[in-house]
């Protein structure tokens, strides 16, 4: 057993966070009450034998009845005063409200039960999902921390409250939290209750309020990280209960990492470690557009910020159901517990009508980042019936809503949404970021609106402008229809004519937007018939025989990118001509890349249609083929992009959307495949075909230029491995640079400290 007050050396392996941070605060002399921690070696010892080494512990509370002057497991005298104690959880990584707690214990047969439920409880249905969502380790553990209770419902002059060092939903300085007189930790934390602003303290008491600033300061001052304390006053005494690293918004991570490294107590590059792409993702989330004209059914606290809508339903697994069907889904509840954990993370946003800023519903949230409400108590829910009253309306399961966690608003309706504005901070740790970066980022951008887009979040050029999006417009589709449909050579080349125009007017659009960035345009891609109507969806009978002629058993691979190209020379031919043509009007600098190249052969032959010697050809790599012939066709290519996606199914021979349908989610279920190989790259199989083609083409080509602009882009893990491999620039859509200028940089970061 390790008492608090041996001085020992504070392990969160050994000890768990929980503590390991009381071990801490001991040391610096805080108002701590007295206890001891099983480490996690015993729980791990009990998980084998079922026993608890039941004379240490024993001994370990006669101790802590010494420490406390109390005595424990008999009725005092009347000059003695019994000790009450707790059973927390402490696993290494902080798990809040996963696990069991249990109060106001006073004698040995209730501690060692408590101390086998909390072990338990590691194995219990919402600590696994916890696990799950949350990338923990099973194999932890957790220790059990044994402590003389305070009584925050004693009297007048007791209460018990949370705080945070800084505002866990927006990251500004000051301490911030809730407090209850008369009541117990479990009070706040369980939403049971709905708290006061801990400056209520300041009124009632504050000389103790001015002495849990300093002891805030200093637990923040020491773990150079903003702090989230549990405290309690027991008759005018204030007692420092847990302390541990907040959990915060997105946007407070981001102000919060920035201030700590102005202030000094970090430097910028663990700033930079500190931001989780996640919390940047969490900026980027919704608001509502234009609030000012909806008026609110009803208000509570804003518990997480970002906006959503969806269907209302009072139950954690009709929000699974929902989701499962792709609804957007609103998950109210009276208050949320930690068995709700599967339904939160499945819904879009969350509603409670108890529970405070400290509360489950809220701490979860915020963590997860989605947009919650909490303590909205105009909300009358009845569960049963599953609907709930606000202000005279009966809003029924079903029924769609939307939430502001941002002001607390609740809307009876779906209201229009918007991307929310980057702050300051936001901005500033990025631009720390590019300063340890090397891999460049660009975007995937298609028209001028997206390219300014994607300017305003970083972008250092355009590594993929599909062509192909560019004939979807109405006036388009009948232009490139008619190429189509044409019956010669003659034909093809007098219907192209029309859509140069077009394109030529499109590229310069978008180059000019680029202000001189560098743009990476893609020849088209897609089969011809995709261009068609359906069969069913025409009665002329040349287009229908058209239809019936291009139609293939697997067109994803069948004719389609440089095949066309080299089969309809007319249409790549028009397309670099565009390209050359615009460059020149707009002085952009300009690289054309083919796609599916399976040999130099293709590359040679696209390259004699340009009439200019003064372009840059690149080859999208994304057939195994050409990662095999990596070497040669370097010998011809200025520069590579892995289009990771169609590599990827052309490695596993799955079709993305069959495989995502039929058969992914049971593979990963089994543990036949770790991840999505779509959502996080394959290191061993598509992750060594790049390796191998990056290597090879270098070899040829020591300087060349090597992208990915596959979604592995943007995805944290991929990016790492891609830094590893030796690739030169990310391309990815505009909401995924910001992510992938941190990343980058992090991984920099990371390899310089090893």
């Amino acid at each position: 057993m390790i008492d608090f007050f041996d001085r020992a050396i504070p392990d969160a392996n050994l000890q768990g966070n929980k503590g390991a941070n009381l071990v801490v605060m001991t040391g610096l002399d805080l108002p701590v009450p007295p206890g001891f921690v099983i480490p996690i070696a015993v729980f791990k010892e009990y998980q084998q034998t079922g026993q608890l080494p039941l004379a240490e512990i024993e001994a370990a509370l006669k101790s802590l009845a010494k420490k406390t002057g109390k005595v424990f497991g008999k009725d005092p005298s009347p000059k003695e005063q019994a000790l009450y104690v707790s059973v927390r959880s402490s696993a290494p990584v902080s798990m809040p409200g996963m696990m069991d707690t249990v109060l106001n214990l006073k004698d040995r047969a209730e501690i060692m039960a408590a101390i086998e439920r909390i072990f338990s409880s590691w194995n219990n249905a919402r600590a696994i999902e916890y696990r799950r969502l949350n990338n923990i380790s099973p194999e932890l553990g957790t220790a059990a921390v044994v402590q003389a209770m305070v009584f925050g419902n004693r009297n007048e002059r007791s209460g018990t409250g949370v705080v945070f060092s800084r505002n866990p939903t927006t990251g500004e300085p000051g301490l911030f939290g809730e407090y209850l007189a008369k009541a117990q930790g479990e009070d706040i934390v369980s939403g049971q209750r709905t708290p006061s602003p801990v400056k209520l303290l300041q009124q009632d008491m504050p000389a103790i309020y001015a002495e849990l600033e300093e002891k805030v300061e200093a637990l923040e001052a020491h773990f150079r990280e903003m702090q989230d304390i549990e405290f309690t006053v027991e008759d005018g005494r204030l007692f420092i209960l847990q302390t541990r690293s907040g959990k915060r918004s997105g946007q407070a991570a981001i102000r919060i990492a920035v201030d700590l490294s102005k202030e000094g107590l970090i430097s910028r590059e663990e700033a930079i470690l500190r931001v989780r792409p996640d919390d940047l993702k969490a900026v980027l989330y919704k608001r509502i557009e234009s609030p000012e004209k909806y008026t609110p059914a009803a208000r509570g606290l804003n518990a997480a910020p970002g906006a959503a809508f969806g269907r209302v339903v009072f139950h954690p697994i009709d929000a699974v159901a929902y989701a499962k069907k792709n609804e957007k889904v609103i998950l109210v509840r009276i208050e949320t517990s930690p068995d709700d954990i599967q339904g939160i993370s499945a819904a879009d946003g969350i509603l409670t009508s108890r529970g405070g800023l400290t509360s489950h519903a809220a701490i979860v949230t915020r963590a997860m980042g989605k947009p919650c409400v909490c303590g909205c108590e105009a909300l009358k829910i009845d569960l049963k019936k599953e609907l709930f009253e606000v202000n005279g309306r009966v809003i029924r399961k079903g029924e769609i809503i939307t939430v502001d966690g941002t002001t607390g608003a609740v809307y009876l309706q779906a209201l229009p949404l918007v991307e929310s504005e980057v702050t300051r901070e936001f901005s500033e740790v990025l631009s720390w970021a590019d300063e340890f970066r090397e891999m460049g980022v660009w975007a995937n951008a298609d028209t001028p609106e997206m390219v300014v887009q994607a300017l305003k979040f970083g972008a250092e050029g355009v590594g993929l402008c599909r062509t192909e999006r560019q004939f979807n417009t109405p006036e388009r589709l009948v232009l490139i229809r008619e190429f189509i449909m044409a019956e010669d050579a003659r034909a093809r080349t007098e219907a192209i004519k029309n859509l140069e125009k077009l394109q030529k007017e499109d590229f310069a659009a978008i180059f000019a937007a680029m202000k001189g960035k560098p743009v990476i345009v893609r020849l088209l891609d897609l089969p011809l018939h995709e261009f068609l109507p359906r069969e069913e969806e025409t009665a002329d009978p040349k287009v229908r025989q058209k239809i019936r002629d291009l139609e293939e058993v697997n067109p994803m691979l069948g004719h389609r990118g440089v095949r066309v190209g080299i089969s309809y020379p007319e249409i790549y031919c028009m397309q670099i001509d565009s390209i050359v043509e615009a460059r020149e009007l707009t002085g952009a600098n300009v690289g054309i890349m083919i796609p599916q190249v399976i040999t130099v052969q293709e590359l040679l032959i696209i390259k004699q249609y340009c009439r200019s010697l003064n372009v840059r050809f690149g080859v999208m790599i994304e057939t195994v083929r050409a990662c095999m012939r990596a070497g040669k066709l370097a010998q011809e290519a200025d520069f590579f992009s892995f289009g990771t996606n169609d590599l990827t199914q052309a490695t596993f021979s799955f079709s993305r959307e069959d495989a995502e349908k039929k058969f992914l989610t049971t593979y990963l279920e089994k543990g036949i495949l770790q991840d999505n190989p779509f959502a996080v790259i394959d290191v061993k199989g598509v992750g060594r075909l790049m390796q191998t083609a990056i290597e090879w083409g270098r070899k040829e080509k020591p300087d060349l230029n090597v992208g990915v602009c596959g979604e592995h882009a943007g995805e944290p893990r991929s990016i790492r491995f891609f830094h590893n491999i030796g690739v030169t620039y990310l391309s990815v859509s505009a909401f995924k640079i910001p992510v992938a200028r941190l990343v980058a940089a992090q991984v920099e970061i990371e390899q310089a400290k090893k």
